[in-house]
């Protein structure tokens, strides 16, 4: 399933749908998590995709990373155990099949969608889930940035974040 479509970024779906910022995944996960406001469960399939689309910049998600998305999407919103394992997995599966297609479309919704501190929680979380490894390769480093940007923070705001970091930064440690 696509995220754009999900989002209704397909270019296949009517474009007040298109407007609307639903893709496919977005829309797969939300329906899983049926419990939830749709705008809710939108919020939190964005959230959730951005984390997996930086654990997945070095083409490989650990699973100390996969824990990580779990814990913050289980605790963000409170979900069950099974609820956030459902969201994780999916945007696993997503951002590892559609990533280079749908990365920028998604962070640009999730952006449309959420709120300054929403944003900014979110730029945090990146560098938690990026850094659960033990290390936050330079891929990580490079894609956290691009986010950033793609949320609307100016690389001074980025980087005083990924100074409280410094320590996993793979550039450090060698």
């Amino acid at each position: 399933m696509s995220l754009l479509r999900w989002l209704g970024l397909d270019g296949g779906l009517k474009p007040e749908t298109a407007r609307r910022g639903e893709t496919r995944t977005v829309r797969e996960i939300a329906a899983r998590l049926e419990r939830l406001p749709d705008e809710v469960a939108r919020y939190l399939a964005g959230f959730a995709y951005v984390l997996a689309r930086v654990a997945h910049a070095d083409l490989e998600i650990a699973e100390q990373e996969a824990d990580e998305i779990r814990r913050v999407v289980h605790t963000l919103a409170a979900l069950s155990e099974d609820e956030a394992d459902l969201v994780v997995e999916i945007a696993r599966s997503q951002a590892r099949l559609l990533g280079g297609t749908e990365n920028y479309v998604v962070t640009r919704e999730f952006r449309r969608i959420s709120t300054a501190e929403q944003r900014g929680q979110l730029l945090a979380c990146l560098y938690a889930v990026a850094a659960a490894d033990g290390v936050i390769s330079g891929p990580e480093s490079a894609e956290i940035l691009a986010i950033a940007e793609e949320l609307g923070f100016t690389r001074a705001e980025a980087n005083s974040l990924r100074a409280r970091y410094r320590d996993k930064l793979a550039e450090f440690q060698r």
